[in-house]
């Protein structure tokens, strides 16, 4: 039986037998009797294995280290303990032993240390937790574009495109490089042209949007930006939904009501990871993403938003510009300014991507960031250019290279709609659940600048 199971049956199963594996996490031999701190991995919760020289193994379980394998048959008694019921054994069985070597020891490792045995360290409380709200949380923000009607599109991870334009991308060849001299002759590669690991699904998912009129990608994406930030990685899973016929009101609505849903759906499901987090990670976080489900979300105009900067009581590392990003100070104030979460929309053109609307003041594009209370920018989307001639000066003005995106052009050639869509980081979404700051410590093998481990 699943630990998982066991507690949700438990009340009915005392004194009864029941057969559990998994392994031991802490352990107590004494010289009659011993206990085991014991978890499979199904649920968060322990539970206490007591054991006794009747077993006719007893010094062989006694010396079983941590982390070893066990198989055990046993009857759940009610305990004098912290907790209600334990498992008194009659019988076990070591499936896997463990050496005294073993690096994940019942005591505080600092999470550099587990970064570097990143292949145990799902074994410990926080990376239990915290890997088991990434699936429920994949598995919510699924659930929710399922249910509200969207087709789930497998973008490509081979692209010659450039969504962002900023050039940081992964070149792919199959070219021997170390006899090139440092030329590429591209059509004599695998693909016949510059290939590269993708920033983005949204160019193509916008060609899925104009088929299905509402569909969203779930998937890796890939950034060489050589950052050591604590929000910075090469590889990184993007969570972009593209709307047809929906303009930037209709884009915040589903922003809001997504955010709501997956949060939620956490909480409800995941209370013993949540309360773990509230406790021993970030005090507060409960309240913090209660509130969210709660909160009404402001919208404010860039332009506005920085004449609310210039006049706020405070004095700031990098001044407020029209013109240019705000800063992290910036978003902070502007969450707590509107006790809650903010919809910073309507961008100066020259700072946002070249598929972005231009609004008719010809200055500004229909964009629009989420910043959050404790987190600040978490999603960030548009109505897209939808008119050709628009687009294709746009592209014009930003110098870029027009042949390989012909095909994102025609778009607006056959059958063009008002369309928009958004993108969210999801190890951006996992830090704001959880309370851990490094997006190292959310993803299970980590890819960032002068780290390619495992």
């Amino acid at each position: 039986m699943d630990l998982k199971d066991l507690f949700k049956k438990i009340d009915n199963l005392e004194n009864k037998e029941v057969e559990i594996n998994g392994w031991i996490r802490n352990r107590r031999p004494q010289k009659e009797f011993g206990f085991i701190d014991f978890s499979d991995g199904t649920c968060f919760k322990h539970i206490q294995i007591v054991y006794d020289n009747t077993l006719k193994n007893f010094n062989e379980i006694s010396k079983a280290l941590v982390g070893s394998a066990l198989n055990i048959k046993g009857v759940i008694v009610k305990s004098s303990g912290k907790q209600d019921y334990e498992l008194k054994a009659t019988e076990i069985n070591v499936l896997g032993s463990c050496p005294e070597d073993y690096p994940i020891q019942p005591k505080r490792h600092t999470r550099e240390f587990l970064r570097e045995v990143a292949y145990l360290r799902p074994r410990t409380n926080l990376f239990q937790a915290v890997f088991r709200v990434r699936s429920v949380a994949a598995y919510s923000i699924h659930k929710y574009f399922q249910e509200n009607g969207y087709v789930y599109f497998h973008a490509p991870i081979l692209t010659a495109s450039d969504c962002e334009g900023a050039g940081e991308m992964f070149k792919v060849t199959t070219l021997p490089l170390d006899k090139l001299n440092g030329k590429l002759d591209y059509s004599k590669d695998f693909f016949g042209n510059e290939t590269n690991l993708t920033v983005s699904g949204q160019l193509e998912a916008e060609t899925f949007a104009t088929a299905y009129k509402k569909t969203y990608t779930f998937g890796p994406t890939f950034r060489a930006e050589n950052s050591n930030t604590k929000t910075h990685a090469a590889e990184f899973w993007m969570i972009e939904p593209e709307i047809a016929f929906a303009n930037l009101d209709d884009d915040m609505r589903v922003m809001e009501d997504c955010l709501k849903y997956v949060v939620k759906y956490v909480l409800e499901n995941l209370p013993d990871e949540i309360d773990f987090f509230d406790n021993f990670v970030k005090k507060g976080l409960k309240n913090k993403l209660t509130n969210l489900i709660n909160s009404e979300f402001t919208q404010i105009d860039f332009n506005d938003a920085i004449d609310l900067l210039k006049k706020a009581p405070v004095k700031w590392e990098n001044e407020p510009t029209e013109n240019e990003d705000i800063g992290k100070e910036h978003e902070k104030y502007l969450t707590e300014y509107f006790e809650g979460p903010v919809f910073l929309k309507n961008w100066p053109k020259d700072i946002k991507a070249f598929y972005m609307k231009l609004n008719p003041d010809n200055k500004t594009v229909a964009a629009v960031d989420l910043l959050v209370p404790g987190a600040g920018e978490l999603m960030g989307g548009s109505q897209r250019e939808e008119d050709y001639d628009k687009l294709s000066k746009r592209m014009k003005e930003m110098n870029m290279e027009s042949n390989s995106l012909q095909w994102y052009l025609n778009l607006r050639r056959y059958g063009s709609c008002p369309h928009s869509g958004f993108g969210m980081g999801f190890e951006r979404l996992l830090i704001y659940l959880t309370g851990v700051d490094n997006i190292r410590d959310v993803i299970p093998y980590p890819r960032t600048s002068g780290s390619c481990d495992f």
